[in-house]
């Protein structure tokens, strides 16, 4: 080695002698631009383009050219000398053998160039090559920088907040190099580098951020700890970038300081939420990666702690019930979570109210990430996260309330249900809002069924009450209840059948409200799940099990019902939904009608009923008369039901109820269960108000008594004596001149009827003044304008002109000049004097 280098001392000597020449024109006083620029070429060229010994170049760097290139690069005014200079300072100590025999020297210099009081490099390129000299400064020099720290640091504070990118990208390399070169002096002035870092965070490339983000660590990992949480919320912000590359950078970080950060136990709580928010990350490889650093924390961790842990590592249990698809944390993990969760939900629940859209959508995710780990340790913290899902579960936000429901099936799956569902149902029966419903239906999904059953009386009659279930006729609450229900059936299965009253009663009040047909299917629907899981054949054996508790439970209070009464709503699903069940119920049912419809009740629920009625008795061999018994409430329906409803009464409200009643009474002889002689019976009772209804101001009314009418005549008129007809055919005459042209053919039909009514010889006789009366009448109304109620009218003559075929032609012949269209007329005479047609 002495040879080597007494070989080498003459070599440098003959470098030193070549550039003796440039040396001088560099240092000369008075030397130009170009003087200048052409010596520090031949410097290039005598020492950058030799291939010179390690040693040759540090002793012909050291004595000769430091320092006059140092002052070239501090202060020459041209801009390719001061490039040059930096390439040769460069040169020298890339391969010079003590590089840290510059630092005197260099240090003022590139303070000088690159710190704006005291001349700031006006070159972009050059302040960049500055700061690569200054990088690989570091790199070599390593803990000989120590003293020459605050001076590097002050270095970096400027460059870190330069307008050109790539300064700002080398500046957080050379804060990394600075760390790591010198760890145990770097925490005196680690904090300085904290203020511009931060304040380059955010800058609009990319890269800027991966850097100063790696830079963080490096600063963070060996600097001072107090800097902690002036960084904490930067790096946050950074998981929401946009650019996935800058969100890999955060979660290594975050990963190195759970690892190595020398007081990481005082900032797990801090740092495990910022990890544990990139298992949501919508790129797979950052995913992964904050899965294997997480994991490599809760094995170092658990490792570190084994003896604290040694009784859960030796005999820990495996949960029998355990979410499906999903795989259990590590012990570790476990711990980690467990032992800083009452820290860190705190803070999460109030970024899960945020009023930024991605921070909550964000909180959320991270929520059921850490119930996910701390399993049985939630119930300490169960009334702080039921307040906050409560609020949260409404939240406009759809992928917030999916995040929180999922974190609430946690709660079922962890949480003893005699706590959790206490705690729920004892908020809910006070304000039953449709968040609480959500989260109860969450609970109950993710609770197992064999815990779910003991509580399940409970959950059935908290369900069924008033104040529950008829809180609101909101859709979205209705629907919350009916997804509850649906949830109780999933789970618990058979175990139902104790509580199968109760959710039926809820099932109909959801359905009871005024809703889409969706939602109607939707309840059916869950009908049918709750029979099958008692094997029952379909909901109408559901309705067959419950109808008589049904019956009940409607009619506790029906004396004091108004139209705005839920158990009105609750009756009318009942009795149309059930079908032919409903008749198994006929006499509670028909009590109910009995004490609603009597005239001094709420006149707008008089009319819900009857139409309800009215509906029934369309169908009634399917409803309410599918055990045949409903025959034997006929007079209580007529007499108590009917004739008090059509008595007048002045008002709009009293004129809809009649003709409710007149439509239900139609629907009743209409539907064909009445014999003969049971609607002799109802004509009796009800032949005056149908007279008085044919005059009622309603078109609706006065059809549908005009067709009750008819019926009577065509069934039961050879019964009615001479008195009743004379009564009752000048009303229906009346009708002819009606502005309605449907009761005008109504009415026509009904003297057609009444015709043949008078067929019997005495009646005849005793009638024969109103007949001509009829003949004359039906003349003038055979000229109507419709031809529908022309061929009608013709009807009835020819039925009418059996009784007295003379009176009628003399009649004819009387008004038949006088017709628009004679041609009836004729048609009369025909049939008239050709009985045998007439016959036929």
């Amino acid at each position: 080695m002495a040879a080597a280098a007494a070989g080498e001392g003459p070599r440098a000597a003959e470098v030193a002698q070549a550039l003796s020449r440039p040396l001088s024109c560099l240092q000369g006083p008075e030397c130009g631009r170009g003087p200048r620029l052409r010596a520090l070429e031949a410097i290039r060229a005598a020492v950058q383009e030799r291939p010179l010994p390690g040693a040759v170049v540090q002793e012909v760097f050291a004595a000769h050219l430091l320092r006059p290139l140092a002052r070239c690069l501090a202060g020459d005014a041209a801009e390719r000398c001061r490039e040059l200079a930096l390439q040769l300072l460069r040169h020298g100590l890339s391969h010079g053998d003590r590089p840290a025999e510059a630092l005197p020297v260099l240090l003022p210099a590139l303070a000088q160039r690159l710190c704006p009081l005291r001349g700031c490099e006006p070159c972009e390129e050059l302040r960049l090559g500055l700061l690569q000299l200054l990088s690989l400064l570091l790199r070599r020099c390593g803990a000989s920088m120590a003293p020459y720290l605050s001076e590097v640091t002050h270095i970096l504070q400027t460059t870190l907040l330069d307008d050109y990118a790539e300064v700002r990208r080398e500046s957080c390399r050379c804060a990394v190099a600075c760390a790591e070169a010198m760890p145990e002096h770097f925490h005196m002035q680690s904090e300085s580098l904290i203020k511009p870092l931060m304040q380059t965070i955010s800058h609009q490339h990319y890269r800027v951020r991966v850097d100063v983000i790696q830079a963080t660590g490096a600063v963070i990992q060996f600097g001072n700890g107090k800097s902690m949480d002036d960084v904490l919320s930067h790096l946050a912000q950074r998981f929401f970038d946009e650019i996935p590359k800058v969100r890999q950078a955060v979660t290594t970080v975050i990963g190195e300081w759970l690892l190595h950060l020398r007081d990481r136990y005082s900032y797990f709580y801090k740092l495990i939420p910022l990890l544990l928010s990139g298992f949501t990350d919508e790129i797979p490889e950052n995913t992964e990666l904050a899965w294997s650093y997480w994991e490599k924390t809760g094995l170092q961790w658990e490792k570190e702690n084994e003896d604290d842990l040694k009784d859960k590592i030796d005999f820990s249990v495996a949960p029998s019930h355990y979410p499906k698809g999903v795989t259990r944390p590590g012990l570790g993990c476990r711990e980690l979570v467990s032992r800083n969760l009452s820290k860190i939900l705190p803070g999460l629940c109030h970024d899960i109210t945020d009023w930024v859209e991605s921070t909550r959508i964000k909180a959320s995710q991270l929520l059921y990430t850490l119930l996910l780990h701390a399993e049985d340790h939630i119930t300490q913290h169960m009334e702080l996260l039921l307040r906050t899902l409560y609020r949260a579960c409404m939240d406009e936000e759809s992928e917030v309330v999916r995040n929180c429901v999922k974190a609430a099936e946690l709660i079922g799956t962890f949480v003893n249900p005699k706590v959790s569902l206490r705690l729920i149902t004892s908020a809910f029966e006070k304000t039953p809002v449709p968040s609480y419903v959500m989260i109860l239906t969450a609970v109950i999904r993710g609770s197992p069924k064999e815990i779910l059953k003991p509580h399940l009386t409970d959950l059935g009659n908290a369900l069924s009450k008033a104040e529950i279930c008829r809180r609101s006729e909101e859709v979205f609450y209705k629907e919350q209840l009916l997804c509850c229900v649906q949830a109780l059936i999933e789970v618990c299965q058979e175990d139902c059948k104790e509580i199968s009253l109760q959710l039926t009663k809820v099932l109909v009040t959801v359905m009871a409200i005024p809703c889409s047909q969706h939602l109607k299917e939707k309840v059916e629907e869950t009908m049918c799940s709750l029979a099958e899981v008692q094997q029952l054949d379909g909901f109408l054996y559901l309705y067959k099990q419950h109808i008589i508790q049904l019956m009940e439970w409607v009619s506790v209070s029906h004396n004091c019902w108004t139209c705005y009464s839920p158990e009105l709503l609750q009756l009318d699903v009942i009795a149309t939904h059930s079908g032919p069940v409903i008749g198994e119920a006929l006499h509670d049912f028909i009590l109910i009608l009995k004490t609603c419809l009597q005239p001094n009740k709420d006149p707008q629920m008089r009319l819900k009923l009857f139409t309800l009625l009215s509906q029934l008795l369309q169908k009634a061999n399917e409803t309410v008369n599918s055990q045949g018994q409903f025959l034997s409430y006929l007079e209580t329906v007529i007499k108590d039901m009917l004739a008090p409803n059509l008595q007048w009464h002045a008002g709009r409200t009293a004129a809809a109820i009649r003709t409710t009643a007149v439509s239900c009474l139609w629907a009743l002889i209409h539907c064909e269960m009445l014999s003969p002689k049971e609607i002799l019976e109802v004509e009796g009772m009800l032949m005056p108000q149908m007279i008085a209804s044919l005059d009622e101001d309603s078109k609706m009314t006065r059809l549908m008594a005009c067709r009750i009418v008819d019926v009577f005549f065509k069934v039961c008129g050879r019964q009615f004596d001479s008195d009743k007809l004379i009564k009752t055919y000048p009303e229906v005459l009346k009708r002819l001149d009606d502005a309605s042209p449907d009761v005008r053919l109504a009415a026509a039909h009904t003297l057609t009827n009444c015709f043949k009514c008078l067929k019997d010889n005495d009646m005849k006789s005793l009638m024969q003044n109103n007949i001509r009366f009829l003949y004359q009448e039906l003349l003038v109304h055979l000229d109507d304008q419709d031809q529908n109620i022309q061929n009608a009218v013709l009807e009835a003559l020819k039925e009418g002109s059996i009784l007295y075929p003379e009176m009628l032609v003399r009649e004819i012949e009387v008004v038949v000049h006088k017709h628009r269209t004679p041609v009836y007329c004729n048609q009369l005479l025909h049939h008239i004097q050709s009985p045998k047609e007439s016959v036929l």
